[in-house]
């Protein structure tokens, strides 16, 4: 048993196999990281944009209102004195010119008051022919001192008292004429009657409401709008140097243009509560298309741009910066540039500073763009030279109150670096 108990045992290696196996594994995971840092790193995709090209052209310079239709004369025919109407002689929504036959009052009371004056006037002017008769007699007696001086200067006043009352019966006479004219009631101005407002057999009274008729004059007719104080002195100094400002009148809906006219009058005074001012423009309105008291949309041009640098409305954003827009660099990237704004069209902008002709600018997928970002253009659309070309292509879909400048507005994220822009 001493024997068999010293002699050794040999233990199995697993140990040793165990850490090799570790070894390996760990040398494995560093050639792999080391083959992987090797690789090359795929790119960054360029983002896919649409660009457009800044050009030169004219801008129109308007301001966009709304306005109310209103007539250049709107007449309330009233009676001027009492009676019983007898006849009316007009047609509801009737067509009148001046000095037509409206109503009649009756007149028979006026014409008795009439023929009395001319009696009473009648007998005064024979007491008035005796009493100058028996003044040339007492002249003649005067001078021969047969007569007291007294019972001359009497029958000197007895004449001139017979001359004022022949004056007083001639002014009751014509009032009595003049009351005969209001009987017969006619047009003031030319224009359309509205609804009848009274028949024949009331009794109407002086001045008694709703009147006999209303009549609006149709054409011409004016537009009043206001205007904001801060775009007032532009349109003072056009007037002062004697320009005709035109005016162009839509429909409520501004689906359509009813007819232009012409700016004549502002008015003397600025609404406090409102800080606005009312201006009166002047319409043909010859086909009758503007109905009085209706609401339109008025588009007043002020004036025209020259030559200003023009981009397409959509490239301009607002963010943090202010105004920019992304400028596509020579090498594909873009660069935040802030710009000033003067006035659009809806389709085109006008870029004060900040930007020249020829400067291209991204219109659309800015939604990932940033300050040195590499892009991929996917078209490039020259701005129109002109601005009525714009307004010819955008007149089915911008309507006239869409005049002002209109661009997105990015979110108050907008690239940290677009502050150090220039």
């Amino acid at each position: 048993m001493s024997e068999a108990s010293s002699i050794p045992v040999k233990r199995p290696r697993r140990g040793r196999i165990v850490l090799a196996l570790v070894v390996l594994a760990l040398i494995a995971l560093v050639v792999f990281h080391l083959l992987r840092s090797k690789a090359p790193k795929p790119g960054v995709a360029p983002q896919v944009v649409t660009v457009a090209a800044a050009t030169t052209g004219p801008m129109p310079e308007t301001l966009s209102e709304l306005g109310t239709v209103t007539p250049v004369a709107t007449v309330t025919v009233l009676p001027q004195l009492s009676g019983y109407l007898t006849a009316v002689g007009y047609r509801e929504g009737q067509d009148v010119e001046k000095g037509q036959f409206l109503a009649q009052i009756d007149s028979r009371q006026y014409e008795i008051s009439k023929r009395q004056a001319e009696a009473q006037l009648a007998k005064d002017k024979a007491a008035l022919a005796q009493a100058r008769a028996d003044l040339a007699r007492f002249t003649q007696l005067n001078e021969r001192k047969s007569i007291a001086e007294q019972t001359y200067a009497d029958q000197q006043f007895l004449v001139q008292q017979d001359e004022a009352a022949v004056k007083a019966d001639e002014a009751n006479v014509a009032q009595f004429v003049l009351d005969l004219l209001y009987c017969h009631i006619t047009a003031p101005v030319s224009g359309r009657v509205g609804l009848r407002l009274v028949d024949p057999g009331n009794y109407v009274t002086a001045s008694s409401q709703p009147g006999i008729a209303v009549i609006t004059t149709m054409k011409p007719t004016t537009v009043e709008f206001t205007v904001p104080q801060t775009a007032l002195d532009k349109v003072l100094q056009r007037i002062n140097a004697g320009a005709q400002l035109p005016v162009a009148v839509f429909s409520s809906d501004n689906s359509r243009q009813i007819a232009t006219g012409t700016l004549y009058a502002i008015n003397n005074q600025m609404a406090t509560a409102t800080g606005t001012v009312t201006l009166r423009a002047t319409v043909p309105n010859d086909d009758e298309a503007l109905f009085p008291n209706e609401f339109v949309n008025v588009k007043l041009l002020v004036d025209t741009l020259q030559n200003a640098v023009l981009v397409p409305t959509p490239a301009v954003q607002s963010g943090a910066p202010g105004d920019y827009v992304y400028l596509v660099n020579a090498d594909n990237t873009v660069s935040v540039r802030k710009v000033t704004l003067g006035p659009g069209d809806g389709q085109h902008t006008v870029i004060t500073s900040g930007l020249a002709a020829g400067n291209v600018v991204v219109t659309d997928g800015m939604d990932r763009l940033s300050d040195g970002v590499k892009i991929k253009a996917s078209a490039t659309r020259p701005a129109s030279g002109t601005a009525g070309a714009s307004d010819a292509a955008g007149a089915s879909a911008a309507a006239p109150g869409s005049a002002s400048t209109a661009r997105r507005t990015r979110p108050a994220s907008a690239p940290d670096t677009a502050s150090t822009a220039s």
